[in-house]
Parts: C-alpha cells; structure tokens; sequence
C-alpha cells in the first residue's frame, strides 16, 4: 500500500493537511489511533489568520456561522466586575475577520472531516503508526489496523501530526526541550446561569490561579478553564468538578446546572528542534505546545499545515526542488519560539505570587489594561498579535524584496476599495501577481505566457494607506503571503526569483495577452 503523503494524527493540523493537499492533488493517507473523533476538546479560539485561510477551502463561513462571535472581556476582583474591554470595530480594517470566534474543536474536527470525505477521503481509524523506515527515496511506515493486523505503508513523504507525545518526533530524534508549568489545568463544558454566562468572556483576577469563563455557541453554555497548584495538583487524576468549582460560583457567580465534560491536564512549553528530518516533518503539537494563553495552539498546528502543504505538492508535481520543504522549518520554528516564549511572559505574568503581583492583577491590571485599551495603537497591536495577521516570514529563504511598506514574507494586507477587497483572488490555491496601478505590458505579456494569474487594482487612497507601493508588483504564494516585493513592476524580478529558488513554473498554452484578462477595477478580479 502507498500513498504520496502519510499523516499520522487526525487532529485539527492532520485534517488540514489532508484537506489542502487533497485540493491540491495530492494523494494522501491519513489515520488515527482512535475509534471516533474526540466529542471533548480543550481549542477553543479560530484566530482571525485561521479564517483568512480557511477562504481557500470555502471554510470560514461555516466556522463562523456554527461559532461564537466574543464582543467583550470582563475582568472581576472580589465577586464584582471592575471593568469591560469591549471589542467592538476593532481590527475592521486589517482583516476581514475582525473578532475573536469560539468553535470548539471536536465540532471543528467534525466539520473538517465532513469536508475531506466530500473529497473522497476518510480517516482510517483505530489503525496505529508503530515505526517507520526513512529510506532516502521513500518512508516505509508499520501500521496496525482496527483487526490488528500489521502492514507496510509506503510514502514519500509523512506527516507527523501525532501530538505532544508523538512517535515521529520521537524516531527522528529531534527532542523537545523546554518544560512543565507547576499548576494543574481544568476544563469543564457546563451548562449555568449567572451574569457571566451573557456571551462575552470573563476572568477572574483575584488569585494566582488563572480563572475564565469563555462562552460556547448556545444560551446558557461556557466553558470554565482554571488551575490549581496547591496540594490538589499533586493528584490531578483525582480531581472532580467539585473539588475546583467553588471559585467560579463564588467569584464569577456561575451556578451551574449540569456539567458535561470535565478534565485535568499539565501544560509544556516546549519546541522541538528540528521540524524535519529527512523525509518526516512533525507539525502542531507534535513539534511545539505551550501555555493556552492567548488561544495560539490549535491555530499555530493549522498554519504548520498550510505552510508545509504547498510545498509538499509543489515538489511532488516536479514543480520545485526538495531544497523547498526546508523553508517549512526555516518559517516556522522562529514563530513557534517566539509564541511559546510569549505565552510564557504572559502566563507567568497572570499566575505569578506575592503581595506585589497580587496587587497588579487586583488594582492595577483592572484599571489600567481598559485606558491602554483606549490607545488605538495598543489596541491594534494587540489585535495583529493575538489574531495571527503579524505572522510573517521576513529573512526567510522565500522572501524577497520590499515595496512600501510590505516586505517579502509579510501576510498579504488586507485592502477594500469600492465594494470589494483583494483577498477574492486568494481562494486560488496558486502562485498570482498582485499590481496597486498599472501593470506594464511586459509583465502582462509575462504572466500569459507563464498561465500566472495577475490581478491588477486601480489605485485608490485605500491603498496606500495600507502600505501599498503603487505599480510596484507583489508575488503572492499559494498561501497567500507576500514572496517578492519590487517597486518596479518589471517581469525580470520574477524571472530572477523563480531560477533563484528553482521553482519552475508551467507555461501557458497559446495563451495570449487578450486572453489574460487584467482587473480594472477591484470587483472585475479575473484569474488565468
């Protein structure tokens, strides 16, 4: 048996995988150790990155009609709300997406995987990877099926997306270093009344112990996510909702009517250090977890996916060299360091102890987090990070260039201008050229005879004031960020890019200039 890509783990990073490579043309096999997609989950946030996204794969409507959209956090010290951070039209104009949804992961999974079968892909369950051969050439995977019959896959390449304990990262050898915080983490799916279960999010300050109340989709459901460090987190596998419970009913004045799901867990800091090793790649937890601050985790695993899968199709189409699946490493490991360092900062920050920290988190934190929020700076700021649409890859193998204020390696900026914007063009999972002007004839002429799409904008105030170069020419990759930035619109930039990194790029057939339409106006985008 064989296939082109072997997943290992059907969590929310291995479906994505799978999804895209899919779409791509990828022949892939995915399985799970387990009988059934999990019905509990501890993911909870779809940053506003995820969803740009998930456009490609005509996922982000339904995310965000099954979720919840948070307009507002509430911080609580002694039983009584000090004060309101609501979001309101924040990050409206960086992203299509302006808001933190919650869509809990097991519905996440289940959509994930109602879209794969509808392209013809099931994940085969209760079949184990026990080990795998890296032979140069290929990977020679044992599994051990649902009958418990062992077999021999053969891949060129696999995917480990095995989580935080996985088998890949363990036979590669890559280790992961880091560390294991001291508290006890609980999570519990209620059902409660109160005036915390009103659809925002709400934390309470008052004690070392993180607290928050985050609404589900659903009148009257959240989830309660804490912890614990005192002589309870010494035996976390004894601990009953009963034992945690009374914090969040007293604090946070949640009475509960019915719990459905509780748990307990210890939370890492940890990256591997390598995110590939010959024909294996480990991505999502399998290659680095942290503390849930911030809900990074889950979408982190998801933009592995969508980082490695263009590129793993582009080489197995003969496309591109192998030398371009070390830019998966290479992007994304820098990111995962930073992220796991700061959701440490911030973890530590809201747990630590002491009369001193107390009074921060008490006094300070409540009055003075809602007036930095008045700063339409800070705001921002905070919006790019937590949401993702920060991410770039600047200084990375595939990133070239700069015009205006957008670098090779950023995201793509967000732009709308008479009633459209220039993400439309992006569910295109293909190498397109992006032009704020005019495009001369030569780079027309260059993109008919290379089948590239080109979208050209007519120039608006909109964009430059999103850090747009007018004429200048962006060459945006299948997952839409920025390769090249060249001020001067000519073909010979992308001439030179593509023989640099040894992508070669299918021509057209007899395919002229006329016929590779270019868009005079924002909403008349037309793709080659």
């Amino acid at each position: 048996m064989r296939s082109d890509v072997l997943i290992s783990g059907a969590g929310p990073t291995g479906l994505v995988l799978a999804l895209w490579l899919t779409k791509l043309g990828v022949n892939v096999h995915i399985i799970d150790k387990t009988s059934a997609a999990g019905t509990t989950s501890r993911a909870l946030a779809v940053q506003a990155r995820t969803l740009e996204l998930y456009r490609q794969l005509d996922l982000a409507d339904a995310v965000v009609a099954q979720g919840h959209k948070v307009p507002a956090v509430n911080l609580w010290v002694k039983g009584e709300k000090k004060a309101q951070i609501q979001f309101g039209s924040l990050g409206s104009d960086l992203t299509p997406f302006p808001f933190l949804h919650i869509f809990q992961q097991d519905q996440h999974e289940c959509l994930l995987i109602e879209r794969l079968e509808e392209m013809g892909v099931s994940v085969q369950r209760q079949t184990e990877l026990l080990g795998f051969v890296d032979e140069g050439e290929r990977v020679v995977a044992r599994l051990r099926g649902p009958d418990g019959i062992e077999q021999n896959w053969e891949a060129r390449y696999l995917a480990g997306c095995d989580g935080a304990r996985s088998l890949v990262r363990e036979t590669i050898g890559t280790g992961f270093p880091g560390g294991t915080y001291k508290q006890v983490f609980y999570v519990a799916d209620v059902e409660a009344t109160g005036p915390s279960l009103n659809g925002q999010l709400h934390v309470d300050l008052d004690e070392a112990d993180f607290l928050a109340v985050f609404p589900l989709a659903g009148e009257g459901r959240a989830r309660l996510i804490g912890t614990v460090r005192d002589e309870r987190a010494e035996h976390p596998e004894t601990l009953r909702f009963e034992d945690v419970s009374g914090r969040a009913m007293t604090r946070l004045k949640v009475e509960v009517k019915q719990v459905h799901w509780f748990s307990t867990y210890r939370v890492h800091h940890r990256v591997t250090e390598h995110f590939r090793k010959g024909r294996a790649f480990v991505l999502g937890d399998a290659a680095h977890i942290h503390s849930p601050a911030g809900g990074q985790g889950m979408n982190t695993g998801i933009g592995d996916a969508i980082n490695l899968a263009w590129k793993l199709a582009a080489v197995l189409d003969g496309y591109a060299p192998d030398r371009l699946l070390d830019s998966y490493e290479a992007e994304r490991i820098g990111f995962a360091h930073r992220l796991v360092a700061t959701t440490d900062r911030v973890f530590t920050f809201v747990t630590a102890e002491g009369r001193v920290a107390d009074l921060v988190r008490t006094r300070l934190a409540p009055a003075l987090i809602p007036a930095f929020f008045h700063f339409e700076g800070v705001r921002e700021f905070l919006f790019r990070t937590v949401s993702q649409i920060t991410l770039n890859y600047r200084g990375c193998p595939l990133s070239e260039g700069v015009a205006g204020d957008v670098y090779g390696g950023d995201r793509l900026p967000w732009a709308t201008a008479a009633g459209s914007d220039n993400f439309s063009s992006l569910t295109a999972m293909t190498w397109q050229v992006h032009v704020y002007g005019s495009a001369s004839d030569a780079l027309r002429q260059w993109c008919a005879d290379h089948a590239m799409p080109l979208h050209v904008f007519d120039w608006q105030p909109q964009h430059e004031a999103t850090g747009f170069a007018r004429n200048a020419l962006y060459l945006i990759r299948p997952d839409t960020y920025v390769a090249l930035a060249d001020t001067s619109g000519r073909p010979e930039a992308l001439d030179t890019y593509f023989t640099s990194q040894g992508i070669r790029l299918p021509m057209a057939r007899a395919m002229s200039t006329a016929q590779c339409d270019i868009a005079a106006h924002p909403r008349e985008i037309h793709e080659s």
